[in-house]
Parts: structure tokens; C-alpha cells; sequence
């Protein structure tokens, strides 16, 4: 008589307690689980992130901040692995120590006294003005201000690399606007006829080559670009009170006072400068100031002028 292997059962009451300690096994190993994902996820995130975004990242995605209950055991042998990313982002950059210098131009004296421009030869011209328009060589403003002077570093700055945009000289009325443009070598001025009669556009350089070129109405603008620092003043061959300035430079500190006689030469790094201010008719004058860090300086020029 044979006999039958019997399968062994469990008691209804063991069976009974063994199921919900399967359960919690399983729903505790899906929260680790999940906790370690997130943990990887976030120690990824971060290193992905660019090191100006660290400071904006939210706590709950910055090293360290690993879910609650989370064993910093784990999270230190999951973060290792991107502990060099870490250790390779630099420390936050020292406030921006760059100086502006804030100046006004002014004169002492009688200012000369220049006639009205006569474009009684030019009607297509003199129909822009009411009355016949002042020359722009001194333009004078409030409180004995200076208009038109050029105010840049002669010395201690070093040279640019250009990379400004494109500098437009316009041709309208019979006059140049703006009368004084100050670029830096190699940047291009865009010289545009907006009149309906033909101009000449004469740059008198000494360093640079010097040329001359007709401009016809509705042609494309005569582009200028220069190698070497120079002041040239340009005219038109065709009306003989149609003059400007080209101030070419070989940095960016450089600027021509308003009309309120006022400059500006911003992002100055701490050191020793020549400043020197420069007028068409009365001439050049230099300082030597030494800036430094953490605070704006001011800087005025006076020009002795008489009206002869």
C-alpha cells in the first residue's frame, strides 16, 4: 500500500499573522526604494546645475537634504560619487570693486563768440531751421557747463578688444549729428546722408589715412574705421560749415559732456589714471587721480577761454 507525500499546511491562525508581516515588508522596502531615488535624483540635479544657480536651488534639492528618516550613512556613500563636481565650484565672486568717476566741465572767462551759419546758398538745407543755426564748436550750458568735450583716460588704462556695436554719424540739415563721436579703434561709424542735396565726407587724419568721399543722396552709408587712436575732424568739401569730430580711442573709457557740461566714465577697476579733457577750440587739459575701491569718485575740469 503506497502512501502519499502529504503537502504541508500551514495552521489556519499562523497563515492568518503571517500576511500583514509580508505586507509591511513590502511597503517598507518600496519606501526605501523610493527614498534612494529621490536621494540620486537630487544629488544629479545639482550637479547639473550651473554654479550661479546653487544659490537659488530650493532646500529640498541641495546636497544634503535627503528625505526625512533617510540613513546618512546611505546618503554619504550616494553623494560621494559626485563630491568632486562639488569640490570644483568656486566660491562666490567678491563684490564688484569697479569705480565710476562722475564729473562736470566748465569755463571761466568770455566764451568766443561765433556768427550764425549762413545756408542761404543751400535752400534744401536752411528750410530745416527757423532761424539761421548756431556753429557747434562752443556750445555753451548752464552754470558756465561746457558741451561738447572729450573726457577719457590718457593713461593707466589698458588697451580693448572692440566689441561694441556700430556707431552712426548722420547728415541731416547740412549738419553732422551727433558733431562729436568718440569710438574705439576698429569700431565702425556709419556715416548716413538724410538730405536730399549730395555731400562729401572728408576726414582730416594724420595718423590714419586721410580720404575723401562724394555721398549722393539715398546712397548706403560711408563706413568708417580706423586703426589707430587720433582725433580727426571731418568736414564736408561741398559746405564749408559742415564740421565734426571723430575721437578714436583704444579702450571704452571715454565719454563727451551734455549739455549740462556732465560725464561719466564708468567701471574703472582701482588704480592710478590720467584723465584728460579735451575741446576743439580750447584746447586739452590732464589729472592724475588715484582710485579705489568701494567708492565713486568725482572729478571736474575748468577751461580758461577769451573770446579771442
Amino acid at each position: 500500500m503506497s502512501t502519499a507525500l502529504a503537502t504541508p499546511q500551514l495552521p489556519n491562525a499562523a497563515a492568518t499573522a503571517t500576511l500583514p508581516h509580508l505586507r509591511s515588508l513590502l511597503i517598507l522596502s518600496g519606501c526605501l526604494a523610493l527614498c534612494c531615488f529621490l536621494a540620486v535624483a537630487s544629488v544629479q540635479t545639482i550637479s547639473s546645475m550651473p554654479p550661479t544657480q546653487l544659490g537659488n536651488t530650493p532646500p529640498s534639492l541641495r546636497l544634503g537634504a535627503f528625505p526625512s528618516g533617510f540613513h546618512p550613512d546611505l546618503a554619504s556613500l550616494i553623494a560621494a560619487p559626485n563630491s568632486f563636481a562639488f569640490a570644483a565650484i568656486p566660491a562666490d565672486p567678491a563684490p564688484d570693486s569697479a569705480v565710476t568717476i562722475h564729473g562736470r566741465v566748465t569755463y571761466e572767462g568770455t566764451p568766443k563768440k561765433l556768427k550764425p551759419i549762413d545756408m542761404s546758398a543751400e535752400p534744401n538745407c536752411a528750410k530745416f531751421y527757423t532761424s539761421a543755426p548756431m556753429p557747434d564748436l562752443s556750445l555753451t550750458g548752464p552754470q558756465n557747463s561746457l558741451q561738447n568735450v572729450v573726457v577719457y583716460i590718457s593713461a593707466g588704462a589698458p588697451d580693448e578688444n572692440f566689441s561694441g556695436p556700430v556707431v552712426r554719424l548722420n547728415q541731416r540739415g547740412c549738419r553732422y549729428a551727433p558733431h562729436i563721436v568718440a569710438v574705439q579703434v576698429n569700431q565702425e561709424v556709419w556715416v548716413q546722408n538724410d538730405d536730399t542735396v549730395t555731400h562729401s565726407v572728408h576726414p582730416l587724419a594724420h595718423v590714419n589715412s586721410e580720404w575723401n568721399r562724394s555721398q549722393p543722396p539715398g546712397t548706403p552709408p560711408v563706413v568708417i574705421r580706423y586703426a589707430q587712436p587720433e582725433f580727426i575732424k571731418v568736414k564736408c568739401e561741398l559746405h564749408p560749415w559742415m564740421r565734426g569730430v571723430l575721437a578714436v580711442f583704444k579702450n571704452s573709457h571715454h565719454a563727451v559732456t551734455d549739455s549740462n557740461g556732465a560725464f561719466t566714465l564708468p567701471n574703472l577697476p582701482p588704480g592710478k589714471y590720467t584723465i584728460s579733457a579735451w575741446h576743439e577750440l580750447y584746447g586739452s587739459q590732464s589729472k592724475e587721480v588715484v582710485i579705489t575701491a568701494g567708492g565713486n569718485k568725482d572729478l571736474d575740469f575748468v577751461f580758461k577761454v577769451t573770446p579771442y
